[in-house]
């Protein structure tokens, strides 16, 4: 941005008729107020969206309505027939497999949105600007120079934790953070033609050294540019992933060091924007802050009546490949589908970790402070190191606990209970998520509009499902008093051959703790840039698996019939009266078939949850934009819609 105050007059206004300083500084305020206009759109969606899950509760509750999630009236029925064609426009998405996965683009929601933001930015650079005349290449120069600055507060607004767009909107930061991604490089973009247009209007009339030594804040805009394409360099997964921790550690410097070269470069009459980027900043760390030092305040262990900072976390492994960490005496609420940073300094000194938590809120429990649990899948890193510390202390015989501190817990989670029915499909840990949402919709003490529960979990091996069977068959015990129709599917894609871990084995295997046994998804903090709070996690879908087309039918009617992919001689599961509703299938699920026998069952909406890798949530994405297109939902044919939550696998 040195054109900013390095050309023009001696006042360092811009130069130009349409492009001067005041026309800029009007583009720059129409560009927040398209901010502020997108915002109050949204926030007057999520207000009547929320009426509408208040109207569905509340007629659940009187029983005078025989489907409560249907559209009540007419506005709600034209809102529900935009809602349904915006879902098809948004939910497509494709997979790429191998080496290249992460190369996936993103939904097509987010690509269409994307560019419109595009079409905006453009619009701004070249409306009135694009004059062939002796003032082309300066007047483009100062106008990229203000589409620049002007994103540079957004870019770290959608990177806080505390976002304002975020608590107005009602979404959490890690749902934000593709967008503060692709607002960067739009940033990056746009600063490298203000520069590119400056530098080839010096070389033009052969004055570029003379720049240099005449204002020396072009050489601070070089360096801002050049941090600019270090973090989009280093921002690549495959980069991303060598050394995450390295990562994490130079993402934060970087995004200090450009705010220091900005705030020397941009002269003072455009410099409000990188006061206001950091106050954003600012305002997000002091709230963080203040949440970490009030969640960790002393207070008084039930079990050893001390006061101390921080809690105190048991580990167990579950073979080698699962870590259940219990986090003891808890004295704050939480959602299903909410996650906790986890600090564990004997383990990881300056890492914080975001985990699912795995264990439903209990708002019946008097108790001030709750146990809640989150199982870790070991990778590298963290999840590693906590694996080996609890084998070793398992194998000294000794309790494996360390100190811990958290900060949390975030997440904007949707009303699971005001759906008619849900479709939970979880692949491997991402039963953390899924589970949980089950446990609290069968066990709610509130009245729920759910009628009819199909839960879904995919695992390489059966072990991976042993810290969940005890779970499993309480809820489908507890779905059976409730009146709620549940059925329970497990999908291994492996395991060739039967092992001694059938189903009855699953079941009556425990772990220390196993009324909470619980799932993880992992990442290291990532600031400014948070990274969503899943871990990186081989395919299970993937072509190149041996199961990959061994497809399975896991649809099952209300009485509870075995679907065909049920082979009761591979997956004995014992005592029938014990696991009523589970059932096992090898190969992989097929998922258009078990998502449309619910929904033609159902009266009302639907929700389908999905946590899992990139190729299961496309598949399972794009398998509801299919029904929700055949079935022609809220167009006239009497098909209600069909809502998609996702959480994925990701760094």
């Amino acid at each position: 941005m040195s054109g900013m105050e390095g050309m023009g007059g001696a006042d360092g206004t811009d130069v130009g008729n349409d492009t001067s300083r005041t026309y800029n500084q009007r583009l720059a305020r129409v560009f927040w107020y398209t901010i502020a206009g997108v915002v109050t759109f949204v926030v007057l969606l999520r207000m009547l969206k929320q009426y509408e899950m208040c109207t569905r509760l509340r007629l659940s509750r009187l029983g005078t309505a025989k489907y409560p999630t249907r559209p009540p009236n007419r506005v709600f029925k034209v809102y529900a027939t935009a809602t349904a064609i915006a879902r098809e426009m948004s939910y497509p998405r494709l997979s790429v497999s191998g080496p290249f996965s992460w190369l996936t683009p993103p939904p097509l929601g987010r690509v269409l949105l994307v560019l419109v933001y595009w079409a905006v930015v453009t619009y701004m650079l070249t409306h009135k600007a694009i004059i062939s005349d002796e003032s082309y290449y300066e007047r483009i120069g100062f106008r990229a120079a203000w589409v620049s600055v002007v994103q540079v507060p957004l870019v770290y607004l959608l990177a806080s934790k505390w976002s304002f767009l975020g608590r107005l909107t009602g979404t959490s930061h890690e749902r934000l953070n593709w967008l503060h991604r692709w607002v960067s490089r739009t940033l990056l973009a746009t600063a490298t033609v203000h520069g590119a247009f400056f530098l080839r209007e010096w070389l033009r009339y052969g004055i570029f050294n003379l720049e240099m030594w005449m204002m020396p804040m072009v050489k601070y805009g070089m360096g801002a540019w050049a941090v600019l394409v270090w973090t989009f360099i280093t921002s690549l997964a495959p980069l991303r992933r060598v050394a995450y921790k390295l990562f994490v550690i130079q993402h934060i410097t970087a995004a200090g060091v450009l705010l220091w070269l900005l705030w020397v470069h941009v002269p003072r009459y455009a410099r409000y924007n990188i006061e206001l980027a950091i106050g954003v900043i600012s305002f997000d760390l002091i709230a963080r802050g203040l949440l970490f030092v009030y969640r960790n305040r002393p207070k008084i262990v039930r079990w050893s009546g001390l006061s101390r900072f921080g809690y105190t976390i048991e580990l167990n492994s579950n073979g080698k490949e699962i870590t259940v960490v219990t986090l003891k005496d808890a004295p704050f609420s939480w959602k299903p589908g909410q996650h906790v940073y986890l600090w564990c300094p004997y383990l990881g000194p300056v890492e914080t970790h975001p985990f699912t938590i795995a264990t439903p809120y209990n708002a019946s429990d008097q108790r001030s402070s709750r146990d809640i649990q989150f199982v870790i899948q070991t990778h590298s890193g963290f999840s590693k190191r906590i694996h080996r510390y609890a084998e070793k202390a398992e194998l000294e015989s000794r309790l494996p606990s360390l100190r811990a501190f958290i900060n949390g817990p975030y997440g904007a989670p949707p009303s699971w209970k005001a759906y008619e029915t849900l479709i939970l499909a979880a692949a491997s840990t991402g039963a953390s998520f899924t589970l949980p949402v089950l446990e609290s919709v069968v066990g709610s003490i509130d009245t729920v509009c759910v009628r009819r529960i199909r839960f879904l979990l995919i695992a390489r091996h059966r072990h991976h499902v042993e810290p969940y069977m005890q779970r499993l068959s309480r809820v489908t015990a507890l779905a059976e008093t409730s009146g709620i129709d549940l059925a329970v599917d497990i999908a291994i894609t492996r395991d060739p051959s039967g092992e001694n871990d059938d189903a009855t084995t699953l079941l009556q295997s425990e772990l220390p703790h196993p009324p909470d046994d619980t799932n993880h998804n992992e990442a290291v903090e990532n600031e400014p840039e948070p990274m969503p709070r899943r871990s990186a996690e081989d395919e299970i879908n993937s072509p190149s698996s041996p199961t990959s087309n061994r497809h399975q039918s896991f649809c099952h009617d209300p009485e509870g019939q075995r679907g065909p992919g049920y082979d009761p001689t591979r997956f004995p599961v014992g005592d029938a009266q014990l696991v009523p509703r589970i059932k096992f299938s090898s190969g992989r699920p097929d998922f258009v078939e078990y998502v449309r026998t619910p929904v033609e069952q159902t009266g009302g909406e639907t929700m389908v949850t999905v946590c899992a890798g990139k190729a299961v949530v496309a598949a399972v994405a794009n398998c509801v934009v299919r029904l929700s297109d055949e079935r022609a939902v809220h167009k006239g044919s009497g098909a209600q819609g069909i809502y998609l939550y996702t959480e994925g696998f990701s760094l």
